[in-house]
Formats: structure tokens, sequence, C-alpha cells
């Protein structure tokens, strides 16, 4: 039995199942919140083969979770401007937990066999993940700053409005650098105030102030801290990447991409970027601590 009562304008419904009462109104609704209808209706198969399914899902989740990870990096961001590292570091949790998840939600697109996909390959003509608006934007965020990168969305005004401003803004790894300026890090004064668009170029300065905060990490634990999580984001980046390239091996082999890349050579060529190059070389330099706790000289000041 339904009952019905009002709260304000609103009709509040209520029944019974299995001895819960179960609540509803003509408000707020589970599928108006998430937009259920909308989202359902967005996989638009181009071909009429079973398999393309999988492969629209496949992507079309991939592209929300890089949504997440876009609305969460830039809440890092402005938690590490405001000196906020505890809720920067929450950030960057999260950010690796949803990156560990979309590692392996490669193995759903791995159970597309060869035979599989060639059943629908043809009616893709150009399209390419090549043209992820968003993974691009994430790229920028992260520091890989290639211009060039964004011609294919020429066509797109509001997209390239979205590219041209992370693309001429500091970089994730640029906002740690100004955060170690003001924590009294020797940085230098062209890698705080820069050209944004121009790749970064590694810094010998740098490495020994990431040294100095990984030699002492009682004295620097919050940056310690945020720094082993920035090297974590980078670290399932390059895990992400490698399980994509394989997947794409699995499934095409070496086959050209549909955008005319080189395929899984291309995806190859990625593996060997990094985003924040002096976090990884300070660990060559680091040596271990003597007895009692101290390092051996040379370990950074």
């Amino acid at each position: 039995m339904i009952r019905q009562t009002k709260d304000g304008g609103t009709d509040i419904f209520e029944t019974e199942i299995d001895g819960e009462t179960i609540q509803w109104d003509n408000g707020l609704t589970y599928a108006r919140h998430i937009q259920t209808q909308q989202l359902l209706s967005a996989q638009v198969p181009v071909s009429d083969k079973p398999d393309e399914m999988l492969f629209i899902i496949m992507h079309q989740t991939m592209e929300l979770w890089i949504k997440l990870v876009l609305h969460e990096a830039r809440l890092v961001v402005g938690a590490i401007r405001a000196d906020r590292l505890d809720l920067a570091g929450k950030g960057l949790d999260r950010i690796a937990t949803i990156q560990r998840h979309m590692i392996h939600s490669w193995e759903v697109l791995a159970t597309l066999t060869p035979h599989d996909f060639l059943t629908f390959r043809g009616f893709l003509r150009r399209a390419s993940g090549f043209q992820s608006q968003q993974y691009r934007e994430l790229e920028y965020l992260l520091g890989n700053k290639r211009g060039d990168m964004m011609v294919v969305h020429k066509e797109d005004a509001a997209a390239m409005a979205r590219l041209r401003a992370a693309f001429e803004s500091p970089s994730l790894y640029d906002e740690l650098l100004q955060l170690l300026a003001r924590r009294g890090f020797d940085i230098p004064a062209d890698h705080l105030s820069r050209d944004w668009t121009q790749p970064y170029e590694p810094s010998e300065a740098v490495e020994k102030a990431w040294l100095a905060v990984y030699t002492d990490v009682e004295r620097h634990w919050d940056l310690y801290t945020l720094a082993e999580k920035v090297t974590a984001l980078e670290y399932y980046f390059q895990e992400w990447r490698f399980k994509h390239m394989k997947t794409v091996a699995r499934v095409i082999g070496h086959k050209p991409g549909t955008g005319g890349s080189s395929g899984v050579n291309y995806l190859v060529k990625a593996l060997n970027l990094s985003f924040f190059p002096e976090l990884w070389s300070m660990r060559t330099e680091m040596v271990a601590p003597r007895e009692g706790g101290d390092y051996a000289q040379g370990a950074g000041a």
C-alpha cells in the first residue's frame, strides 16, 4: 500500500517493502540526479556488430574516470597553492584509487578478441583515442606540454578553449616547485617564472631540493609524503599506459591505429615520458642512513 503526504509543495510517497520503509517524492529522483536516461541513451553503435557495445561503454567509462581525475587534480592544485597539503594529499589518494581502477578496467576490453574487433573496426573510420580532449587536458595539467597535439580539436571551439587554458597554465609540478620555494628551498628563478607552454627542463638544483626533503623526512614530513603521493600518480599513470599498450597489442597486434598513428609503437614511445623528472632522478642519488638515523655526507642539505 502506498501512502501519500505533502512536505510543503512536494508530494511524499511511502510504502513498506520487506519490512523496510521506502520513501520517494516528485522532486529530485535518482534518475534525475544521475541523469540515467541521458547516460544510457549515449551508447550509439555505428555498426550492427554485438561487440561494439563493449568498445563504446569501455571508452565512455574511461572518459568519466578521467573527468573525475581532472576534477580532483584541479582541487589538488588549489590546495597546494593554499598550502593545504593535507587536502592535497587526500585528493592524490583518491586519484590513485581511481587510477588503479582504470588500470584494471583494461582487462574488460582485453576480452575483445582480434576477430571480435575486426567485425566493426572498419566502421570506426578515423575515430581514435588520440582525439580524447580530456586525456590531452590531463597531460597538459600534469606537464606534457605539446601544443601540436591540439590540432585535431581545431574545429571544436569549446574544446580548444579548455585545452588552451590548461596548456598556458602552470602544471601540477610547477605548483610543487612554487611550494618548495615558499618553504625556503633554492629553486631557480627561471623555474618559478617561465613560459608555461614550454616543456619542463630538469634542473640539478631542483633535484637537490627534493633530495634534501627525502634526506630529512621527519623535518619535511608533509613535503615528503606529498612527493610520494605525486610520484604514485605518475607510477599509476605509466602503468595505465602500459596496460593500454598491451591491450591494444593483444587486440590488433602491430596494425596502425584508426587515427593513423603507428598503434602499439606510438603507445610504447609514450612510456618514456616523465612528468616529475627530479622526483625520479633524485632516488639514484640517495644514500643509506648511518646508524642512529643520520645520512652519509653528500645526501643533501
